[in-house]
């Protein structure tokens, strides 16, 4: 238990780096009070730019692979089974992107989640992952409208991965549940994303 709670305090305090906070402060900005007032790379972007918003967004990717790697060493450090060691995974990159949606560091106002959660994501399934950014990339170029891309990816991942659990014939049900719960709170994280498009003010981003 003790090395489970350490892999769930390790993934939090990866989580919560906050990069994006970090990136305005560097800029001259808090990029909480600017924009959506949302830390993501999203913001930062429009805000900054995309030299300020590349590096968010690289960030927080990391963050949830390197969360997951760090979990499944230690999984296999204690000396536990293949399908426990992916537990390690799940816990810490759970964690993780709940670090980076609710950082202690800014009273628990963070991000949405949706790079942290593909950095997860790549660490445990990086056929998944791979599918994922690909929706995420034909709806945003379709659409213009990041939050519409976040929230169509985050809705077809845990289909994804029951859909290829099923081909490979194993058992990866708790990868299932464990997209389907972070689904979720990416979902909930843009409720006012949601709000801002039906009523017709959500900003997209403009072709050049």
């Amino acid at each position: 238990m003790l090395s489970f709670a350490a892999v769930a305090l390790l993934g939090y305090l990866l989580g919560s780096i906050p990069a994006g906070y970090l990136a305005g402060r560097i800029a001259g900005i808090d990029i909480r009070k600017v924009g959506s007032g949302n830390i993501g790379a999203t913001n930062v972007t429009r805000r900054l730019g995309r030299r300020y918003g590349y590096f968010v967004f690289v960030v927080d990717l990391a963050k949830g692979t390197l969360a997951v790697c760090a979990s499944v060493l230690l999984g296999r450090y204690v000396g536990t089974e293949m399908t426990t060691t992916q537990i390690y995974g799940i816990v810490g990159a759970t964690c993780c992107v709940l670090g980076h949606v609710f950082p202690v560091w800014l009273g628990f106002k963070g991000g949405k989640g949706v790079a942290t959660f593909a950095g997860a994501l790549f660490g445990l399934m990086p056929l998944a992952a791979a599918i994922g950014v690909a929706v995420w990339v034909i709806t945003f170029e379709v659409t213009r409208y990041v939050s519409i891309a976040s929230i169509t990816t985050a809705l077809l991942l845990p289909l994804t991965v029951l859909a290829l659990t099923h081909a490979r014939h194993t058992n990866g049900m708790a990868l299932f549940y464990f997209t389907l719960c972070l689904a979720a709170v990416v979902i909930f994280r843009h409720r006012s994303n949601l709000s801002r498009l039906l009523r017709g003010t959500e900003p997209r981003f403009k072709r050049k």
